[in-house]
């Protein structure tokens, strides 16, 4: 970040987000009147005020995206922020506080783990400061036979890259607090030793150039409490994995500098591939415990939206540098998995609704609690606006249209009024909205010639990005049953098991698939079959809906196949660059994994000593933090 004067900071950023919030809610706005325009012309009615109402919610929820990608595209084109920290700052300087590692793991395949910390370790070796890095391994396993294997895979990991004393691990007796007790027991026990430590999920990959950076950001910051990469998936195979990685590859970039840019120092921590000021963490970030029962009161479960907020409340910044390279992760191979983990999500951030009313938080970090808590109410508004308009337009289909109204005297008709102008702007401004950012990011990809062709050139990345909408379109609907549902069940009171995500290219059969999904099927009968018996017309309108929720399953079972996948990839669809010019660490983690499952999965201990499992102990205290609500 650019040398300006503190005064200058905040001006910049108080015009960046009244510009941002005021263009989200004028078009929001615009949109609505054009909806009460047409909503109206024939007579208001209490179903359609409520639909108004909604519509004026989501409307301003995708508005936001849309600004967020048009600041994003002009910052991708101009080149860079210099008001936000960037990793060109890091140039130059070197690291100089040491740094811990920490991989929280929960009945994980021990093999892809060791190769992932294979590849990270092998990477960060190759840099001069890597002696200022220490791995910590931290299990939260419940098997015993995973657990053994976790040991042999660490012993063998430590002897093979001579890093005794420098790659350590620890299984916690009690999982008390899941991941984020975890992270809090280190702190406790170790965190004294380090200045900051970087936190890793069980599928993360960094490169060595990304921790050394991240580690020279937060010693050239002193005011940065979380530094935040934005964590880029690979890995998969399955069509509905790759779906997934070209959508978010080729505009997750993009959204990330938009963020940035209004966000600035008020970003957001996404809970991996991050770094962490550890003093600062052990002072501020403990976890209360919520007021009342489970699933929204008692242990904090989304904990990283928490934490981000409470490093803003003790005056330290949050930042996110989107021009970072070399983070990842991976994603569900199915959609089944997708949504069990959206699941857990859900609950997690449908109980900010009681962070939202403790003392202290800053205003943006409320918004994002918001943003995270409308991400799935605003499935259960989209559900409701559909279902009122298929009700309403089915009432006036059954009914007709009253020329001479109840208890007035005229000769003549009151004719219907039509609104097709208003119809068809604001048709347009919806597709605007939602297609633009997709059509931006397609345009970033082809400016750049080495970028296009890691894409696999113009017509492959055409193909590819309409492929990736008509499947998203034909996701939604299913999503937006499956969101409504977990909303629904948590705010009944039915709280989630928190299970190890299910890794790897799982695929699903149609039996599994038709299991999952039959009442969106039977969904999406039922509305047809009403939509074709009152209001046929309006079958073309609700189609793209009904064809989600139809045929659901077949496209769980389809999507989930690696064999298709890797069919559309020998084509040259859907790539990406990591896939095109995969990067070093990528590369040596499948390298790792291939020469595992050649010698057996099972891992032999090391004939020689590798050294102690966990450090001498150097405690931190973590600071207590009760719930307290604001005006409390």
């Amino acid at each position: 970040m650019s040398d300006v004067d503190l005064s200058r900071f905040v001006r910049i950023r108080r015009r960046r987000r009244t510009l941002f919030l005021g263009l989200t809610l004028l078009t929001s706005v615009l949109a609505s009147l054009l909806m009460l325009d047409i909503l109206r012309a024939n007579g208001l009615t209490v179903m359609e005020a409520v639909s108004l109402v909604l519509f004026f919610g989501l409307f301003t929820w995708i508005a936001a995206s849309f600004w967020t990608a048009i600041a994003g595209f002009v910052l991708r084109l101009r080149g860079s922020d210099p008001l936000v920290v960037q990793a060109r700052d890091a140039e130059g300087l070197t690291v100089r506080n040491r740094v811990a590692l920490v991989m929280p793991v929960y009945n994980e395949d021990p093999v892809r783990t060791s190769a992932g910390i294979d590849a990270i370790w092998g990477s960060l070796s190759r840099f001069q400061e890597c002696g200022c890095f220490d791995f910590f391994i931290l299990s939260d396993t419940r098997k015993p036979d995973v657990a053994q294997a976790e040991v042999a895979a660490w012993q063998e990991l430590v002897v093979r890259h001579g890093a005794a004393g420098r790659i350590f691990y620890r299984r916690r007796e009690h999982n008390s607090g899941r991941k984020a007790g975890n992270i809090e027991e280190f702190v406790r026990n170790w965190g004294g030793a380090y200045e900051s430590m970087v936190v890793l999920d069980a599928d993360s990959v960094m490169s060595g150039e990304a921790l050394v950076t991240l580690a020279r950001l937060m010693d050239a910051h002193p005011g940065a409490g979380i530094i935040q990469t934005a964590p880029l998936p690979v890995g998969r195979e399955t069509l509905f994995a790759r779906m997934v990685q070209f959508g978010a590859r080729l505009n997750g970039p993009m959204l990330s500098s938009g963020l940035a840019w209004w966000q600035m120092g008020d970003a957001n921590y996404w809970g991996h591939n991050a770094i962490i000021r550890m003093k600062a963490f052990a002072a501020h970030c403990a976890l209360p415990q919520l007021p009342g029962r489970a699933p929204l009161g008692g242990e904090i479960l989304s904990h990283d939206f928490v934490e981000a907020a409470f490093m803003r409340r003790a005056g330290y910044e949050v930042w996110l540098v989107p021009d970072l390279v070399g983070s990842w992760e991976e994603v569900p191979s199915n959609i089944i998995d997708f949504a069990a983990r959206d699941r857990r999500w859900a609950q997690g951030n449908l109980q900010h609704t009681n962070v939202l009313r403790m003392k202290g938080l800053y205003w943006l970090n409320r918004l994002h609690m918001t943003t995270g808590i409308l991400s799935y109410v605003t499935s259960p508004m989209w559900f409701a606006v559909l279902i009122l308009s298929s009700v309403i337009t089915c009432q006036e289909a059954i009914s007709g249209y009253q020329y001479f109204q109840t208890g007035t005297h005229t000769l003549f008709p009151v004719w219907p009024e039509y609104r097709d102008g208003e119809i068809a702007a604001l048709l347009l401004a919806t597709i605007v909205v939602l297609l633009l950012p997709k059509l931006l990011g397609f345009t970033l990809a082809c400016v750049n010639g080495e970028r296009r062709r890691s894409y696999g050139g113009v017509l492959c990345l055409m193909v590819s990005m309409l492929l990736e909408q008509l499947f998203s379109m034909l996701l939604a609907p299913p999503m937006m049953v499956f969101h409504s549902t977990f909303v629904i069940t948590t705010l009944l009171g039915k709280p989630v098991a928190w299970n190890a995500q299910e890794r790897g290219d799982r695929g699903v059969t149609f039996r599994d698939a038709f299991v999952r999904h039959r009442v969106q099927m039977l969904l999406g009968m039922v509305w047809g079959a009403v939509i074709l018996t009152f209001a046929p017309r309006f079958i073309w309108w609700i189609m793209p809906v009904l064809a989600g929720l139809l045929l659901s399953a077949p496209l769980t079972e389809f999507t989930s196949r690696s064999s298709i996948g890797l069919a559309f990839k020998a084509r040259g669809l859907l790539l990406t660059p990591e896939e095109t010019s995969p990067p070093a660490e990528l590369r040596a983690m499948r390298e790792r994994l291939a020469a595992l499952a050649q010698g057996g999965t099972a891992l032999l201990l090391p004939a020689q000593d590798p050294g102690p499992r966990v450090p001498r102990p150097a405690p931190l205290v973590m600071a207590h933090v009760e719930w307290e609500p604001a005006g409390g």
